[in-house]
């Protein structure tokens, strides 16, 4: 499993403000390159995001769904992407005086990324979520 952090300068409420919008999805994760639909429940758990990920003419649609939403606090999604699999991630956010601390957590949990072993996953993964947080926090800063 990968684990990234970063500080962000807002507070949880604003971070959880971009994550309830679903449009904005492919604008912070790295390697969503379009949105075709967000359910209108979004992000209410089990609701799906329906996008797609790499850069045309190799593109893949995509759905991701919700397992938790807790916010302030944690959201957990599932992306799927097949014929590359699926993964789980976890994003949870604690504040930090005036600011919080993300917390992103991915793990691949079916398909050929769940056949790789750990070490040599969490190392593309790492570097593509400090991209992701960066980008969530530009957004979510900017609220």
């Amino acid at each position: 499993m990968s684990t990234n952090t970063r500080l962000f300068h807002c507070p949880p409420e604003k971070v959880f403000e971009v994550l309830a919008d679903g449009w904005l999805f492919p604008v912070w994760v790295v390697g969503a390159s379009r949105m075709r639909a967000v359910d209108d429940a979004w992000p209410a758990e089990g609701s799906e995001l329906h996008h797609s990920f790499g850069v045309w003419p190799a593109v893949i649609d995509d759905v991701t769904t919700v397992l938790e939403w807790d916010p302030p606090r944690r959201m957990v999604i599932v992306p799927a992407g097949w014929p590359l699999g699926e993964a789980k991630v976890t994003l949870q956010v604690k504040r930090r005086g005036d600011g919080c601390v993300v917390r992103i957590d991915e793990e691949a949990i079916k398909g050929p990324g769940a056949l790789v072993p750990g070490p040599i996953m969490d190392v593309p993964l790492h570097i593509r979520n400090v991209e992701t947080l960066r980008r969530l926090a530009y957004i979510a800063e900017g609220r």
